[in-house]
């Protein structure tokens, strides 16, 4: 099934993997999201740790075509076998998930603006941690 997909899409000229494609969105919202809440604690502006909210829920929401999409191309692509890079983005993924989700959470409930951004921190470690070891992956 995994493998038909596959070929319809080469059958298109699309030859590639899909999980590269589906990265950048949460990847770049993570990046953002820190960003905005750094500005947002220096200045003391309340549109920055709002733009830095919005970042979190659109990286959240994106994490779930990435995670598929990179568990698609494990299977198609390395026929599923277990390495320790693979078992790291697993670890990792789903820590991201976690902490993306309980960052919205604590921003809905009032949480300071510091706790907050210790959140996003842990969300960006995590996402060069998933960055690196997907580069370990592919180039070794």
């Amino acid at each position: 099934m995994i493998g038909s997909l596959y070929e319809t899409l080469e059958k298109f000229g699309f030859s590639h993997p899909l999980h590269p494609i589906f990265t950048h969105l949460p990847m770049g919202m993570i990046i953002g999201m820190v960003i905005f809440s750094f500005l947002g604690l220096i200045r003391q502006g309340k549109h920055f740790n709002t733009t830095a909210y919005y970042c979190s829920i659109l990286a959240f929401l994106g994490v779930f075509p990435v995670i598929s999409a990179g568990i698609l191309d494990w299977l198609q692509l390395m026929e599923g076998q277990w390495n320790t890079f693979i078992i790291i983005k697993m670890i990792l993924a789903t820590l991201l998930t976690i902490l993306l989700a309980f960052s919205i959470r604590e921003k809905r409930k009032g949480s300071t603006p510091g706790k907050i951004f210790l959140l996003y921190i842990l969300c960006l470690a995590c996402a060069g941690g998933l960055g690196y070891s997907g580069g370990e992956l592919v180039f070794g």
